[in-house]
């Protein structure tokens, strides 16, 4: 593709597409995003450079970039333009991400008064009532509208896995049990894709972290998963190889998983490289240090690396799933001073989230612990 960008009849905002391209392809996923941007600049209606840009920022974490990159070309647009509407639901999630909560509810709204059946702006909206602690708001929107998003072949399992969140969040897990099996199994099992993959093993842990034994659900995720052991793209999606390594109890899989990725880290490029080196390695290490019940380990290794965990992108919601898992060891902890940190992360996370049931009920497990 590159030598035939090179051919007279080739424009440079074509040229520009393919160099994108290369650089995704190698790993630069920062290097691409900027030229995406670039053609924005000059281009502000390229919709195949604004999505891709749009993804990228979310694949690396780069919520800011999420908002702003909208926001620089939407003025650009009006509704006479095909797929004008969409742009505010790409605004919304990017708003969301920022916690601009009011302000993305109402870029969803708009998006959804002019299509419905805009699948992102439903999500965005899920995402605004997921952090609000709005369970039932969730519940009752998605009910509602659920024919008008159930069809969009990318999103509709993700959603359904918000759906299931809300459940979860006030101790439903049956309810949260059904919609797994009714809606997200047989839709990542027939798609194969990665963020339906990823959605199935991210609520069947936090369901095994409720204490919901999940154990007859995980071989199906794993078989998924196993093809993609060795592609190391993004540091999110590893995290759930080896949880769905470990969730269907194939431990030796998921050292295999781990030398796969030190390799990866040793001889290979691009921004998800460093950021496995510096993250995600460590991330999974921490992943297995609580399945083989070194409570205490996850703790300090999750601890090095709280703050850097944005890094290996996905959605604030869909992250919180390694917060659980860090507040879980901690209480788990055999040392005194994890206990006490369980408690300290769970005032912070009600300060987050007022109404949070899975927090007050995590909040009475560590009132029982006795820590002085």
């Amino acid at each position: 593709m590159l030598t035939l960008s090179e051919q007279p009849m080739v424009t440079d905002w074509e040229k520009k597409h393919v160099q994108a391209m290369h650089q995704w392809s190698k790993g630069y996923m920062t290097k691409a995003s900027i030229i995406w941007e670039d053609i924005l600049a000059e281009k502000p209606k390229d919709i195949l450079a604004l999505k891709f840009a749009h993804d990228t920022y979310f694949y690396l974490g780069h919520h800011p970039q999420m908002r702003d990159s909208i926001a620089r070309v939407l003025p650009q647009w009006n509704k006479d333009i095909p797929l004008y509407s969409y742009l505010y639901g790409m605004l919304a999630f990017g708003q969301e991400e920022n916690n601009l909560f009011s302000e993305a509810e109402k870029s969803a709204f708009k998006a959804l008064s002019l299509n419905k059946r805009d699948a992102w702006a439903t999500h965005a909206i899920c995402h605004v009532n997921e952090m609000l602690g709005q369970q039932k708001e969730g519940n009752d929107f998605l009910e509602k509208t659920e024919t008008d998003w159930s069809s969009c072949g990318m999103l509709a399992c993700h959603n359904y896995w918000h759906w299931a969140l809300y459940h979860i969040e006030r101790g439903n897990y049956e309810e949260a049990v059904s919609i797994y099996e009714k809606a997200i199994r047989p839709r990542f099992a027939t798609s194969g894709a990665m963020l339906d993959i990823v959605d199935a093993a991210s609520l069947l842990y936090r369901l095994e972290l409720e204490g919901v034994n999940c154990s007859d659900k995980w071989k199906e995720s794993f078989e998924i998963f196993q093809p993609h052991i060795d592609d190391h793209v993004l540091s999110f999606n590893d995290a759930h190889i080896i949880i769905s390594c470990l969730g269907s109890d194939n431990k030796n899989e998921a050292i295999r998983f781990l030398k796969s990725l030190q390799d990866f880290i040793k001889n290979g490029e691009g921004d998800n490289c460093v950021i496995s080196q510096n993250v995600g390695k460590k991330l999974c290490e921490a992943i297995l240090a609580y399945q083989d019940e070194n409570f205490d380990a996850a703790v300090d290794i999750l601890m090095s690396i709280r703050y850097q965990i944005i890094t290996i992108g996905g959605s604030n919601a869909q992250r919180d799933i390694f917060n659980l898992l860090l507040i879980n060891a901690a209480l788990k902890s055999p040392l005194k001073q994890h206990n006490k940190l369980a408690r300290s992360l769970l005032y912070e996370r009600k300060s987050l989230k007022e109404n949070a049931p899975m927090t007050d009920r995590l909040m009475a497990r560590a009132m029982a612990i006795h820590i002085d």
